[in-house]
């Protein structure tokens, strides 16, 4: 192909070749103006509102930049907007579980019980918000794995936001025999819950004596920390409370059962025998009687 032929083609398909340069160079231009206003508002607005905001931005440039390709083009518009709306309408049909989403995350972002980054509870699933989009919410797990819940569940389930004040409580019940001193028992809980460094001394410890279970009394000791402490404060104050008590000599008693025959409230009779059984003494009258009882 000649030079002439080939500025010939240029100059007979110049919007063809404006409408592609301008194509190829918008789409990187709004890629990292996208990225870098979401830099620049996430210290002054939540993540989540910024990520929605430079979204819609980019959806909007990409509108523009196509709108004026088509007419570098010559492409008329009116035919392609008539029939994007009858086309639009019929999608609405056929879609209303994707606008009821579209819907409950407007409502979502406007109330905002949870944002980018919140440790979050939604039925059996935990994890933390990795993003909040116009037609669901997907969270990160503590195993690394992602789950999309739609914006409507989200909006009709109970979503517990575990980090939505920055101090929380963990709550723990410990069992300790009858026999024990519970004023020595409420120092060393309370001496192991102070002795963690991540606990917090005000609010100071929530200590309650629940009452009395079947085969201990029931103590709550509750402490509080910073809600980002949560798996450790957990795991030293377990491991502090089993190690101090099998120090100090407090038992953490297993469920007792006694058996009465109830003649005269006297216990029911247990014999252990040893050897080979053709050879065991015989047993008394009356405590045959109270065995077949």
């Amino acid at each position: 192909m000649s030079v002439d032929v080939a500025l010939e083609w240029m100059k007979n398909n110049s919007a063809d070749i404006i409408g592609v340069i301008l194509l190829c160079a918008a789409l990187p231009v709004v890629f990292v103006l996208s990225r870098l206003f979401r830099r620049a508002m996430a210290k002054r607005i939540s993540a989540q509102m910024a990520m929605l905001i430079s979204k819609a931005l980019s959806y909007i440039a990409l509108s523009i930049i196509v709108i004026s390709i088509f007419r570098q083009l010559g492409v008329k518009l009116t035919p392609l907007l008539g029939a994007a709306g009858i086309m639009g309408v019929a999608i609405g049909f056929a879609a209303q579980t994707s606008l009821s989403n579209l819907i409950s995350g407007v409502f979502l972002i406007l109330e905002q019980p949870f944002q980018v980054g919140d440790l979050v509870r939604v039925d059996e699933n935990s994890g933390r918000i990795h993003s909040i989009d116009l037609l669901s919410v997907k969270i990160r797990t503590f195993d690394n794995t992602l789950i999309r819940v739609p914006n409507e569940t989200m909006l009709k389930t109970t979503v517990t936001n575990v980090t939505a004040f920055p101090i929380r409580r963990f709550d723990i019940v410990v069992g300790v025999a009858y026999k024990e001193n519970l004023k020595r028992v409420k120092e060393i809980l309370l001496d192991v819950a102070n002795s963690i460094s991540v606990v917090l001394d005000e609010p100071e410890p929530f200590f309650l004596f629940k009452g009395f279970a079947e085969s201990s009394i029931e103590i709550q000791l509750g402490v509080w920390f910073i809600a980002e402490d949560y798996v450790m404060v957990r795991n030293r104050l377990i491991m502090g409370i089993k190690t101090r008590f099998d120090k100090e000599g407090i038992e953490i008693p297993f469920p007792h059962r006694s058996i009465y025959t109830g003649l005269a409230s006297q216990p029911f009779p247990v014999r252990v025998v040893e050897g080979d059984p053709d050879q065991r003494a015989p047993i008394a009258a009356g405590q045959e009687q109270q065995s077949d009882i």
